[in-house]
């Protein structure tokens, strides 16, 4: 297995440079653009990895991935792909962070090249770009569709105000509204405040029965803030409501805080990327950040459709076909609007950890679509 070398003097790469096989004469040419170095440089080199596993794993001898370094920045990126389109690059993917692409969808688009962005912003979806990163909207539906087969149809949500939380409400908003449920409270809180209380009291005030109005609250929120807001609601007599959360939840800990244990939260399935996690330690000495299977996932994605008889598969028909692709985190596919969905389970909080309580579907079929 090679791993990237630093080669201050290299061209194209930034200070990296990698030849997965030195094929001068490949027919399929795929660019790959990561944070190497600068900002996000503690996770490119990571999902750089996991990219060179995977074209280990299934791409065919005409195939050749550039790896294309962004140096964490939208003019990086943009410079990167326009390096990698005039190497040839016939599909992007990356890159990683939302504000980079707008630029690289341009700099392809002019090009015909699509791209497949590793972003979770729905709102730079659409055209020629892809977004494969782990979008709320889709799990907001997954775990709230969930709760209501489990007679749960009055739901409130206490979030951060921050781009996430207001993504999560918006979603929320949107699949109770057409859905049948009744989106009970909305309450923001100010995520750099020292004093949560004053927000968990005000999601907590009584209905006109003495009780709060709703059966399921979302926390969309991790680390010490979801743990701070969870003990809280027992003691503002918010009991007997099923709590619910985001993949942000899949931390193994969680269940360290009493008042999170039984609650819902959607991911993708934990014993799919085992063993992907265990090869990758084993490879590289270290346990994969989560955002690793994006890259393997992307790279044998565009390996697969490299393998397609006659021109490689990398045109929207192809990539939005909705029977959809088998990855490491399950099964997926690409929207017309350019996000992505994902055969999701939902996972359970303990004190051990998580279990699954409703498996993620093995395919589009079966999960009803």
């Amino acid at each position: 297995m090679q791993t990237a070398q630093r080669d201050p003097n290299a061209e194209g790469y930034g200070p990296f440079q990698f030849d997965p096989f030195g094929r001068s004469g490949a027919r399929v040419k795929v660019a790959l653009l990561l944070p190497l170095t600068g900002r996000g440089s503690e996770l490119g080199p990571a999902m750089f990895n996991a990219a060179q596993m995977a074209l280990f794993d299934t791409a065919p001898e005409d195939f050749e991935l550039l790896p294309r370094d962004t140096n964490g920045t939208p003019e990086g990126a943009q410079a990167a792909a326009q390096a990698a389109i005039a190497d040839g690059a016939q599909l992007i993917l990356g890159p990683l962070f939302s504000a980079s692409v707008p630029p690289v969808k341009s700099v392809a688009e002019t090009a015909g090249v699509n791209v497949i962005a590793f972003t979770n912003d729905r709102t730079v979806a659409g055209g020629n770009a892809l977004v494969l990163g782990f979008v709320p909207s889709g799990q907001v539906a997954r775990v709230v569709r969930h709760s209501m087969e489990q007679g749960l149809l009055r739901y409130a949500i206490l979030a951060p105000d921050t781009p996430y939380g207001q993504a999560i409400v918006a979603a929320l908003q949107e699949f109770t509204a057409a859905n049948g449920a009744v989106l009970e409270r909305v309450q923001y809180y100010d995520p750099a405040t020292p004093d949560l209380s004053p927000s968990v009291e005000r999601i907590a005030e009584p209905g006109l029965f003495g009780t709060v109005p709703y059966d399921a609250i979302m926390l969309p929120d991790t680390g010490l803030r979801l743990r701070a807001v969870a003990a809280m609601l027992p003691y503002f007599d918010v009991r007997q409501v099923q709590l619910l959360g985001t993949g942000i939840w899949d931390e193994p800990d969680l269940g360290l805080e009493p008042s999170l244990v039984g609650g819902w939260f959607a991911a993708p399935q934990p014993d799919l990327r085992y063993d992907f996690e265990q090869r990758y330690d084993a490879l590289f000495g270290q346990r994969p950040p989560r955002l690793a299977t994006l890259a393997y996932d992307s790279v044998a994605l565009a390996a697969a459709l490299a393998s397609l008889p006659g021109e490689p598969g990398f045109d929207m028909a192809t990539l939005t076909d909705p029977s959809g692709f088998a990855g490491v985190d399950g099964v997926f596919r690409f929207h017309e609007t350019g996000l992505v969905e994902r055969g999701l389970a939902i996972l359970q909080v303990t004190s051990e950890g998580s279990d699954v309580v409703s498996t993620a579907p093995v395919s589009f079929a079966l999960a009803g679509s």
